[in-house]
């Protein structure tokens, strides 16, 4: 006959059937395989598709390769002030307290930096498709694809509460860096080619 055992049952009680808290290969597996997948499918979508030469153009731009630019160079200066604010937030800037208004700064910056991406990643896609005609453009292919699977990543991330502290810190370092790859292979070349117009 079993004893009754006053102790086990005060643990069970206090402490019910835990489940394992998930290694942090499982927590960030789904978003790093969701990164992936977008990162590639773009890619694939990109050189299959038959470009169209349809240009996306905006009012206010003399043409389309000139509002992409502008619409990029936005983007990047965005992306330095969330790069900023995510610094401040974290307490990485020395003699600098959090305002209260700075995580707010920090997401609608980043909202607005990918809307305006969007439709230069639309343009690129549907009108110039993945290119490698030259090692500029195949490096800004590239990137432009993995800008997206990054972003992708990132976002799942966000919804983890049990992902590594170090995770969220290294996605938006790398999703900086990749965005500032793209600029350079891109409106860089396009400023220091064409000069700085509207």
């Amino acid at each position: 006959m079993n004893e009754f055992d006053p102790q086990a049952a005060t643990d069970t009680a206090t402490h019910p059937l835990r489940a394992r808290r998930p290694s942090p290969t499982t927590t960030l597996l789904v978003p790093a395989l969701a990164g992936c997948a977008v990162s590639l499918a773009l890619g694939i979508y990109g050189h299959l598709h038959n470009p169209t030469g349809v240009a996306v153009d905006i009012i206010g731009f003399s043409g389309p390769l000139s509002a992409k630019t502008w619409l990029a160079t936005f983007a990047t200066l965005l992306a330095i002030v969330q790069l900023v604010s995510a610094m401040v937030m974290y307490g990485k800037l020395p003699r600098i307290a959090a305002p209260p208004w700075i995580s707010g700064l920090h997401r609608w910056s980043g909202r607005i930096a990918f809307l305006a991406v969007v439709p230069v990643a639309m343009h690129c896609l549907y009108s110039l498709g993945y290119q490698t005609y030259s090692t500029r453009v195949m490096i800004h292919s590239f990137l432009g694809c993995l800008f997206f699977g990054v972003f992708t990543a990132k976002m799942l991330v966000l919804t983890k509460k049990d992902a590594p502290g170090w995770v969220l810190p290294v996605l938006g370092g790398a999703l900086f860096t990749v965005l500032v790859g793209v600029w350079f292979t891109s409106a860089y070349w396009f400023f220091t080619t064409f000069g700085i117009k509207r």
